[in-house]
């Protein structure tokens, strides 16, 4: 029963075509929960944090 948030989360994600956001979210809400973070920071970090990423992984495929 704890796991319904995070399976409709999957769901929802996968649908919304965030596969960074997917695989990222808990990582980083682990540390906002550590750090004392609100949810509001929490999303910019995780945007902030799939933006990288995407970024890295464009800069990437322009090298190959």
């Amino acid at each position: 029963m704890t796991d319904t948030p995070q399976i409709l989360l999957a769901h929802h994600l996968k649908a919304l075509k965030l596969p960074t956001f997917l695989r990222e979210y808990d990582k980083v809400a682990q540390l906002c929960a550590a750090e004392g973070v609100d949810h509001p920071r929490y999303l910019m970090r995780l945007a902030v944090n799939a933006g990288e990423i995407l970024q890295q992984l464009a800069g990437a495929k322009v090298q190959q």
